[in-house]
């Protein structure tokens, strides 16, 4: 858990703004008892989660594959390999939709654009992350490895029986 009191903050501000505007529809689903805060899907999701990310091709059609997920600072983190579909479609346009869906207990669902990491502090944090998490750098999987961060512009946490949840993952915020 590497968010800072403001990330948090803004992940609330964005998971209360995107429940608020979603539809009739998915608010019966993702009700007010169902919800997560921000400080409660920060301690949810550490580790390793798989994720389901969308991207769109030239002529439209929709792709979706698994990758490995990091939440670090209040949003994810990926990567696929620069001689990847997914790159090509990131590249050329950047909007995806990501989700993490852990059976029926915990969703996390969100659109947003995927934005290159370039070289620097930033980075050299995920990276050490992820180094951490996996034995080696990313950067030494392949020659040209495509490291994401998701710009989150909608996002909805959902838990079908949140107390339980909390109770069984031993998370009290």
């Amino acid at each position: 858990m590497l968010e800072t009191p403001d990330e948090t903050a803004a992940l609330q501000e964005l998971l209360d703004a995107s429940h608020a505007r979603a539809s009739g529809h998915l608010r019966s689903i993702i009700d007010d008892d169902r919800t997560l805060t921000a400080e409660q899907l920060v301690a949810l999701l550490t580790g390793m989660k798989v994720l389901a990310v969308a991207t769109v091709t030239a002529s439209g059609e929709p792709r979706i594959s698994a990758l490995d997920g990091h939440f670090l600072h209040g949003t994810w983190t990926f990567s696929t390999a620069g001689t990847s579909a997914k790159a090509r479609h990131l590249e050329a346009r950047p909007a995806v939709s990501v989700a993490h869906i852990d059976g029926e207990d915990l969703a996390l669902f969100s659109h947003g654009h995927a934005d290159l990491m370039a070289p620097g502090p930033e980075r050299d944090e995920v990276e050490a992350h992820w180094t951490a998490h996996y034995g080696s750098s990313p950067w030494s999987w392949a020659d040209d490895i495509r490291m994401y961060r998701l710009r989150m512009t909608w996002a909805v946490a959902y838990a079908f029986q949140r107390e339980e949840l909390l109770r069984a993952r031993g998370v009290t915020a």
